[in-house]
């Protein structure tokens, strides 16, 4: 038995048998080329390979973890864009003659080292981003493709590191739990892991490494930082018992899934989830969500290798009214934009599509594509309980110009004899300063609002949702953010309508009282924070205390 300490990066205990994860080495040796126009196009096709992938990527973890999480591979496809690292490479190629896996293998050594050598350990950690985009651009000029890091039965997954790419990557059916030689707490790996709920220690140092053989059996505690390879009896009794204290305050959370979401004074709090795939769904239900505060569409068309036509969309939200049909479910009109390209939509480059042609703007300027997807809402209506959410909002003229496309779309149904739900809610986001400020001339036109505090702190503070170094502005709210807040709230409930908050802050528990102070009415979470949160608020007061 032989036991080894690193960093906590999960809680929970695993215990299972070793993968050894041996990282192909990709080529990328010196090599003199003749034709270095010829490597630069060769550069630019892994360039728009590897953006593809990242992006795909991005909507997958977004499905899957949430949007902060998807926001890491974002941030790789932007690397992409970053005119020092790509000019490195570029420059490498034409002033020394040689290959592409050369030049990229450089740039990314150049640039890991620059960030690695710094003294803020968040900065430290972007190391690890860098060499992994190197990687990725490595293996898209070789054409390979990513791999997979699990076995073919349940095991702990061990490696000198693991990159955020492969850690996505990862089978939570299949992968117990991993430990590394290398890695930080603030690497997106470790971020990534905890989105995951998978016990992982990392740091462990290399000797962990050179005591590791594959098929053994290891503990990996993710409170502790603790490794033990070959446990003995002792050892693996006392990790079974925390894991079944583990589980047992799992099972505790499991008995809340059909209690009411109500405050220890009485105030009632609509608890829904955000959802974005099939198995969102699922786990929405199997944690007793009380609806769908959130279902991202345009996860349905990132999916598809053409344009989803009405029918393929009135299918697919009619099977998800029908899973939940006595509860809400809003379901938020196509929010995408240059940023998030789709291969038969395509749409021109923008130097900050953040503040460019997305989500209401994109859908009034394609209107065919607008019209299809609200029939296919429309026709679903009938099979549950459907809210429509429109995004980027920013005044009442164009919420008006909505709403009229809107009746109009209704009127050709009903003159086609097709039927529609007579209880629809229509809603807006507020995720743009502009709207939270005019919610008073908002709010008499829809049936509810739903804050999006993720976008709303990005526009408010003007600070870039994707820019490592101003993470520190989406932390902790800001003022400004909660005066908006709390002056969107007073709109809505002066002309009778609820309120809802969808973004990040919905799931901080640190922020659950002050939401509810607010007089939030609703908050849609990953379907992994329900129960928790749940188990939160009924021990909470909903009323400020004198």
């Amino acid at each position: 038995m032989r036991r080894f300490y690193g960093k906590a990066v999960c809680g929970g205990v695993a215990i299972g048998k070793v993968r050894l994860l041996q990282h192909i080495k990709v080529q990328s040796e010196k090599t003199v080329v003749h034709d270095t126009d010829a490597e630069q196009n060769r550069l630019q096709q892994a360039v728009t390979t590897a953006r593809e992938q990242l992006l795909a990527l991005a909507e997958q973890t977004k499905a899957q973890l949430g949007e902060s999480q998807a926001q890491i591979f974002e941030i790789h496809a932007m690397m992409l864009e970053d005119e020092d690292f790509m000019d490195c490479i570029r420059e490498t190629i034409t002033k020394q003659c040689c290959n592409a896996e050369y030049a990229v293998h450089h740039a990314a050594t150049v640039f890991a080292e620059g960030f690695a050598t710094m003294d803020d350990a968040y900065m430290q950690a972007r190391a690890a981003d860098v060499k992994d985009i190197g990687t990725r651009l490595l293996r898209c000029l070789a054409h390979q493709q990513d791999m997979e890091v699990w076995g073919a039965s349940p095991c702990i997954v061990c490696a000198d590191d693991l990159s955020p790419s492969e850690t996505a990557g990862l089978s939570t059916d299949r992968v117990l739990g991993f430990a590394t030689a290398q890695g930080s707490t603030s690497s997106h790996t470790a971020i990534l892991a905890r989105s995951m709920n998978i016990p992982a220690v990392v740091g462990l140092g290399n000797d962990f490494l050179a005591a590791l053989q594959n098929g053994e059996t290891i503990l990996v505690d993710g409170q502790t930082g603790e490794c033990v390879i070959a446990p003995d009896g002792q050892t693996r009794q006392a990790a079974e018992e925390k894991q079944n204290r583990i589980a047992a305050h799992i099972a505790a959370l499991h008995t809340l899934r059909t209690a009411e979401t109500v405050t220890a004074d009485g105030k009632k709090i609509r608890l829904y989830a955000n959802i974005g795939s099939a198995k969102d769904m699922q786990q929405a239900l199997e944690n007793g969500a009380e609806g769908v505060g959130l279902y991202r569409s345009e996860f349905l068309y990132l999916q598809q290798v053409a344009l989803p036509d009405e029918e393929m969309q009135y299918c697919a939200y009619r099977h998800l009214l029908e899973q939940m049909p006595t509860s809400l479910m809003i379901i938020r009109t196509l929010d995408i934009g240059a940023d998030k390209q789709m291969p038969y939509l395509p749409l021109p480059h923008e130097k900050n599509p953040a503040l460019g042609v997305r989500g209401i703007r994109l859908c009034l300027a394609h209107p065919e594509l607008f019209r299809t997807q609200l029939r296919a809402l429309y026709r679903a209506s009938v099979h549950g309980k459907l809210g429509i959410m429109f995004p980027m909002i920013t005044d009442a003229e164009e919420l008006r110009q909505i709403l009229s496309i809107c009746a109009q779309i209704r009127e050709t149904l009903r003159q086609e004899g097709i039927p529609y739900g007579d209880d629809i809610q229509h809603g807006v986001m507020i995720e743009t300063p502009a709207a939270a400020i005019c919610s008073a001339q908002l709010a008499p036109l829809v049936d509810f609002f739903s804050i999006g505090t993720n976008d709303l702190t990005q526009y408010t503070l003007a600070c870039d949702r994707q820019n490592p170094q101003l993470e520190y502005l989406h932390g902790a709210p800001s003022e400004a953010v909660m005066k908006l807040m709390a002056e969107t709230v007073r709109s809505a409930h002066a002309k009778g309508i609820w309120v809802g908050v969808c973004g990040e802050m919905a799931a901080d528990p640190t922020l659950t009282e002050a939401l509810l102070h607010m007089g939030i009415d609703e908050l849609s979470v990953s379907p992994k924070d329900i129960l928790p949160l749940r188990q939160h608020i009924r021990n909470l007061y909903g009323t400020k205390k004198d």
